[in-house]
This record gives C-alpha cells, structure tokens and sequence, in this order.
C-alpha cells in the first residue's frame, strides 16, 4: 500500500544548506517554516527572504541568502550546537553574524574575460558584477581586474587573491604570465593606477613582488605585523573581533599562555597586549617570523617558535608550564596536540575552530580525559554562506 504524500514544513537548514523537513526530506533555497505541499510545490514562510545578489543560486560564494536574519543565526547556531550536544555545554551564546560587505580577503578566478567566484560544484566562472559580501575595497578592483585581463586577449586562466591591509588592497595573481617589457609596464601601470598597496605575481615559479612602495601590514591586537603575501587572516575584523574577545574574556589573568597554530600572532598580539607571557607556536615560515619581527619590535612579551604541531605537538611536560593554552588549528582539527592536552594538567584551554564537525571529535577526547566545557560561542563570519567558526573554553 502506497503512503501518502501530505503537506509537510521546513524545520531546519542542513549542513549543506539545504532545508529539511519534519520527515527528513532535503530540498534546496528552502527556509525554516516553508511548507511543502504534496506536488512538490513549496509556499514561502516567515523566514523566507529576498536574496539581495543577482548571482544568488549560481555563485558560490554565497548558499543562504534566502535566509532571513533569524534564520541565518538560527542555522550559524545549530551548526554548532548539534556536534556539541554530547559535551554538555553549560552556556551557548547567540550566534555572532559578521554583517554585509566586511569581508576582508577572498580568492577570485579569472578566465575567457570573466572574474568572480565559481559557481556552486563547478569549475565555470560568475563575471561578477556586483557582490554584497566584500568589502567595498576588494569589489571596487574586480572591474579594473576584467579590463586589464581582457586586453591581453587569448585564452587566459588565472587566481586572483585580494586582502585588504593597512595600507590597501593587496593583491596576487596566479597563473598570469608575463613576456616583455610592454606587459610589465601595463601591469605595473595597473598597479598604481589602483593605489594597489602590493601587487604580486606568481607565473609558476613562486610569488615575485612587482609593487610595494612601503612594507604592507596588518594590525592585529593592535600591533602592525608584516603581512607575507597569501598569509591566513580571519574573513571579517568583526569576526575576528569577536573571536579575540572570547580568549582574551576567557584566560583574563593567565600568566604563561600557550598560543598554537598561532599564525601572524591574532591572538598571541591580543594577549601580550593584557599582560600575559606567550609562546607562539607556528609552522608556517613567513607567519612565524612576522609574529617575531612584530613582538621584539614593539617590545611584547611573544616567545616565537618554528614548530610543526602536527609532526611535533606540545609534549605534555612541555605544557606543564602554562596557565593556559589557545590553538586555532586548520579546518582537521589538531587529534595530535589534543592527545598531548588529554593528559596534561592545563587548567584553561581555548578552543577556536573553522569546522564544528573536526573541533566534536576533539573536544570529546577533552571531555572524556576530564575538562568540562562552560561556554561556546558560534561565529559566523563568513555571511551567506555554510561555513562556520566557533570559540570554546574547557576547564580542567
């Protein structure tokens, strides 16, 4: 006997994006409250909202802005809050939303005269015209990009990343060759003619500086670092803010702090700027010597060190001497450090993630080896779309 198909309702937004109903069925740019009815046709409801981007539903840079803000936050929170639900947060905070137009880097592609992001699970490129998640700065250069690539005719196919620092617009291209002394200047022409702060080319064999006319920086923690090209930011300053007030909240009066996966130095800068003694743990090469260029400039009390925490982790002697200890791993988590923390005596750690799904698994061996985790914060810093950051506290 067939069962028959009746009326059903959105009741939450998957992972992926898609919504799903009260018996589990997926279906695409649906919101929370929609009601699918039996054909199949589906009637919008209160958290429905106009997408505000012409490219929506080809972009994908973008897979939620049929979400209202409520619904937004809504997901942002359930993304964190489920992976969580066996760890017995005692406190999870309202999801934190970076607002429109305050992205700060993003990676372009460039192909046949058009420049944009890809669209969703395809390698075609969206000419964009216009985009309501960069930063005005970064959007304002996409037109100059498509003139400039499209008066070298031919087949071109290049990757173009933009991050705005202190003094501007950096700005790599790779994949783009250059021949001649024509090109060059046109390229150099390009350059100032934007008041590029760096202009960086990468023609398969390595990054090669064309323009700099004063060193490029960041600020971070209110210290300007150098900023290597192609060097790892948080998205949004407001999303990093939000992430800095966590740790700096949660490990107010630590003393010695251990900052792993410490990058350019967000968070280390942060709390040496408070008083706390830190060891920066970095692997990359460029990062770590900025962090270090950047404390023993200014006079911060930053320990940097070159170490691969993945071959290398922290040893649990070797934490024994903190107070404290942050790490903001990669999107896989960090199963080796987390090991070494199981079984040390750490009174405090601080927990920032990009994937909710890498940061449960650790976080249950936390858990399991005796922290409790007092509080959670979701994050999402990266608008309209289904990626999401957290920070967490576990305390022994």
């Amino acid at each position: 006997m067939e069962r028959s198909i009746v009326t059903e309702t959105i009741i939450r937004v998957a992972a992926k994006g898609d919504g799903v109903t009260d018996s589990g069925r997926h279906l695409p740019l649906t919101a929370p409250g929609d009601i699918v009815q039996p054909d199949g046709t589906v009637q919008p409801g209160p958290h429905r909202a106009v997408p505000p981007c012409r490219h929506f539903g080809r972009c994908g840079g973008c897979q939620l802005q049929h979400l209202d803000e409520e619904a937004l936050a809504g997901f942002v929170q359930d993304r964190v809050t489920l992976p969580a639900e066996t760890l017995s947060p005692a406190v999870i905070a309202p999801a934190h939303l970076s607002p429109p137009r305050t992205r700060r880097r993003a990676t372009l592609h460039a192909s046949g005269g058009s420049v944009g992001f890809r669209e969703g699970a395809s390698h075609r490129i969206i000419d964009m015209r216009e985009c309501h998640v960069l930063a005005p700065e970064l959007f304002a250069a996409v037109a100059p990009l498509r003139r400039m690539l499209g008066k070298r005719g031919g087949k071109h196919a290049a990757d173009i990343t933009l991050t705005l620092t202190d003094q501007g617009l950096d700005c790599t291209i790779k994949g783009l060759t250059i021949e001649g002394l024509d090109q060059t200047e046109t390229l150099i022409g390009f350059a100032e003619e934007l008041g590029l702060a760096r202009l960086v080319l990468d023609q398969g064999y390595g990054p090669e500086t064309f323009r700099e006319p004063q060193p490029v920086t960041v600020t971070l923690g209110g210290t300007p670092v150098h900023y290597p090209s192609g060097g790892f930011l948080q998205a949004t300053p407001d999303g990093e803010a939000a992430l800095v007030a966590a740790a700096r909240h949660w490990l107010t009066g630590a003393g010695q702090v251990a900052d792993l996966f410490a990058g350019l130095g967000t968070f280390a800068l942060a709390l040496a700027a408070d008083g706390a003694r830190v060891t920066a743990v970095e692997a990359a090469r460029d990062a770590h010597l900025a962090c270090r260029a950047a404390a023993n400039k200014y006079g911060l009390p930053i320990e940097a060190l070159h170490r691969d925490l993945f071959r290398s982790p922290l040893r649990t002697e070797e934490l024994a001497r903190f107070d404290a200890v942050l790490l903001d791993p990669p999107r896989a988590g960090a199963r080796e450090q987390v090991v070494q923390l199981a079984e040390s005596g750490v009174a405090r750690i601080v927990y920032v993630s990009c994937n909710p799904a890498s940061w449960a698994k650790d976080a249950a061996l936390l858990v399991a080896s005796g922290y409790r985790l007092p509080e959670l914060r979701p994050v999402g810093q990266f608008r309209w779309s289904t990626h999401v950051e957290l920070a967490s506290l576990f305390v022994r």
